[in-house]
């Protein structure tokens, strides 16, 4: 069998590429596995929100038409990145095991958020990052930060910013942890649905190649990161909303959190639900309607202008 993973080509994306090369190859040992890099337009247009432009879907598009046009076979992905709803012809096959789901912030003066001084400076161009940042420190100002994880660290220490907010997983698998001052508990930084997981998309029509990419799942990470990612359905929110969503596996049940908040981080609806495992969807469905019930719809039709 040969297999071609389409991926994008910051450092990044080609090690989460590289990583699953790698444990196709433990499995099918005969496999012929090839990386086809290809450039998104989400990382070319760097002078405007993600939300005027199409939003984090741009990040993955162009690894779908590469796998309808038979340039790919599959495609890997940050899950945080990935719409709530899958185009028609594609599907998830399988999600790895998770990494720190967490969010981290870096300094350049070794400071925590509670420790920034009053009108900081921070990048993260994440909506859900600056209503809890905002929430929590009022009186900073959250600024656009897009760009690579290495082009951002670069703007910080040009001293562009005081602090800026990046995914923990990604600073860790690219050796980087170092930079960390705070790693931000996910009960206070709730995170973005699916952060830190590592996701395969691939044709619907390949049974043969779907059964294998199966047998790489991780069947935990699996189940919270369907729980995070039906609240951002059922909310009809993008990956650039206010919208932030964890959830824990504690034995055969899950403990869901999820919040909806203004982009200022004046308002916050936040709540919590338990529910089975083996169930998750039914479980984050259920939680996005107490949420919907408080008044979540407001909020998010706000945020988008």
């Amino acid at each position: 069998m040969r297999i071609r993973i389409a991926t994008r080509k910051s450092q990044l994306a080609l090690w989460q590429a590289e990583h699953v090369a790698a444990l196709l190859r433990g499995h099918a040992p005969d496999t012929i596995i090839e990386l086809v890099p290809l450039s998104t337009r989400g990382d070319e247009v760097l002078d405007r929100s993600l939300q005027k432009i199409g939003g984090k879907g741009l990040f993955i598009k162009e690894l779908e038409l590469a796998m309808a046009d038979g340039r790919a076979d599959i495609a890997v992905h940050s899950m945080k990145d990935v719409p709530a709803e899958m185009p028609d012809g594609f599907r998830l096959a399988a999600i790895l095991e998770r990494g720190n789901p967490a969010d981290a912030l870096l300094t350049a003066a070794g400071h925590t958020l509670d420790t920034l001084p009053h009108g900081a400076r921070v990048g993260s161009s994440s909506l859900r990052r600056q209503a809890q940042i905002l929430a929590a420190r009022p009186d900073v100002t959250v600024e656009a930060l897009r760009g690579n994880v290495n082009t951002r660290i670069a703007k910080l220490e040009q001293g562009d910013f005081d602090a800026i907010v990046l995914a923990a997983a990604g600073l860790e698998r690219l050796a980087l942890q170092h930079r960390i001052s705070e790693t931000m508990d996910p009960q206070r930084m709730l995170p973005a649905a699916g952060q830190g997981a590592i996701g395969i998309e691939c044709r619907n029509g390949d049974a043969a190649l779907c059964e294998l990419l199966a047998r790489l799942e991780h069947l935990p990470s699996t189940q919270t990161t369907l729980a995070e990612r039906a609240v951002q359905h059922r909310l009809q929110a993008n990956c650039e909303s206010p919208v932030a969503s964890f959830a824990v596996l504690h034995g055969t049940r899950l403990r869901l959190d999820a919040l909806v908040a203004s982009v200022d981080g004046s308002r916050v609806l936040r709540r919590q639900r338990v529910g089975e495992a083996h169930a998750p969807a039914d479980l984050g469905h259920r939680l996005a309607d107490e949420l919907l019930a408080l008044g979540a719809a407001e909020l998010l039709r706000a945020a988008a202008g």
